[in-house]
């Protein structure tokens, strides 16, 4: 069976301990189910399954406890996947591959990161007697020891081996806050967000954008490396955000009387050295295109997430992407990065940008991997 996007939608992302610091992954999520209850009822009774992907929240298989928080009817089970910020476009093409294999007809699926919420990890220790102060650590280990930088040397890793100056990162970075503002004052990026109300105010927009940032502003900050060039401003932000799609065949779209969306076509994912892990988008979508037999002048669009501005540069310029086609509302620099929301967030975009035809969207991950998925525009009468 040949799987359709009928809808797709996300919360704005808030700032680490901004907006939404106060919400739970489950509660974030919320909305966005009752967005589907509301608007896409027809369907949702026979869902085979919530596929969400997360990443830094309280383990417990979010997907299950969220759809149940959401009232959805209890039948329904949830899977909960970890592909480290890969995390959403994995469930979303988790879902398409089970509708290939004709595992299901509708599944819902997609992200929810909480930053602000994230449990405190707390390393065991090899005796209950030893006294020495517990070692609370942010993320687990992503690669066996001496093959596993922080995502910051892994980003400047990346500017020293492939030559991206910090000029260039930096241009990067307020080129990325400059389209998408452009985006927000055109209307283009409004169609993908679901306002949310916390505590009596509405919240219909990204935290992490900075309309007054200057090229100046970028270029006084300091590296966050001695003698690097990765500062936190040519960085994403840490932030909280959930994305929800609903994934169905295209046989059951048309029989639910549901008229376009976005047909997914294929998907890769490939292994890159963890030291320099922001370029597996490279082999994933060179991978890609050589499946399907197709070049980079066959795709309209390509959605790429911006983690670090060296990354995507090196990326872009080993793929030979031209700009016209690459993040055309900008990115994660700008409207930030909730770890597994953002894949989804990529596909959500490309979901609403119906003047794309065909169009990729790509990441690279932490352990050194990278996704690239394949989709195309469809229109029942096409």
């Amino acid at each position: 069976m040949e799987p359709v996007i009928v809808a797709a939608k996300r919360t704005p992302f808030g700032k680490y301990g901004g907006v939404f610091k106060h919400l739970e992954p489950e509660i974030l999520l919320k909305p966005l189910y009752e967005y589907l209850l509301n608007e896409y009822s027809k369907a949702i009774e026979d869902v085979s399954e919530v596929v969400l992907g997360n990443v830094v929240g309280n383990g417990g298989n979010i997907s299950r406890k969220s759809l149940l928080e959401a009232k959805l009817p209890q039948h329904i089970p949830g899977v909960t996947i970890d592909r480290q910020c890969g995390s959403g476009i994995e469930a979303v093409t988790y879902a398409c591959r089970m509708i290939q294999a004709n595992a299901g007809d509708i599944y819902i699926a997609g992200g929810v990161e909480s930053t602000s919420r994230a449990p405190w990890k707390i390393k065991r220790p090899q005796s209950v007697y030893e006294s020495d102060v517990p070692n609370i650590f942010e993320r687990a280990s992503f690669a066996p020891d001496g093959e596993d930088p922080s995502m910051i040397e892994a980003a400047e890793n990346v500017a020293q081996v492939y030559q991206v100056t910090r000029e260039a990162q930096d241009d990067f970075a307020y080129n990325s806050h400059q389209k998408t503002i452009s985006a927000l004052e055109k209307g283009h990026i409004s169609h993908e967000i679901l306002p949310i109300k916390v505590r009596n105010e509405w919240v219909d927009r990204d935290e992490s954008i900075k309309p007054k940032l200057t090229l100046k502003t970028l270029s006084r900050l300091k590296p966050l490396i001695k003698s690097g060039t990765v500062t936190v401003g040519n960085s994403c932000m840490k932030n909280d955000g959930a994305v929800l799609l609903l994934v169905m065949s295209k046989e059951k779209a048309i029989s639910l009387g549901y008229e376009e969306g976005l047909e997914f076509v294929d998907s890769v994912v490939k292994g890159v050295n963890p030291k320099v892990l922001g370029i597996g988008p490279v082999p994933a979508m060179e991978s890609l295109l050589k499946k399907q037999n197709l070049d980079i002048d066959a795709i309209d669009g390509i959605e790429f997430n911006e983690a670090f501005s060296s990354q995507v540069l090196a990326s872009k310029e080993m793929l030979n992407i031209p700009d016209y086609k690459f993040n055309i509302y900008g990115g994660a620099l700008a409207n930030g990065h909730p770890y597994s929301a953002s894949g989804a967030q990529l596909v959500t975009r490309l979901f609403h940008m119906k003047h794309i035809n065909t169009s990729i969207a790509t990441m690279g991950i932490g352990r050194g991997m990278g996704h690239a998925a394949l989709f195309k525009r469809w229109n029942r009468n096409n």
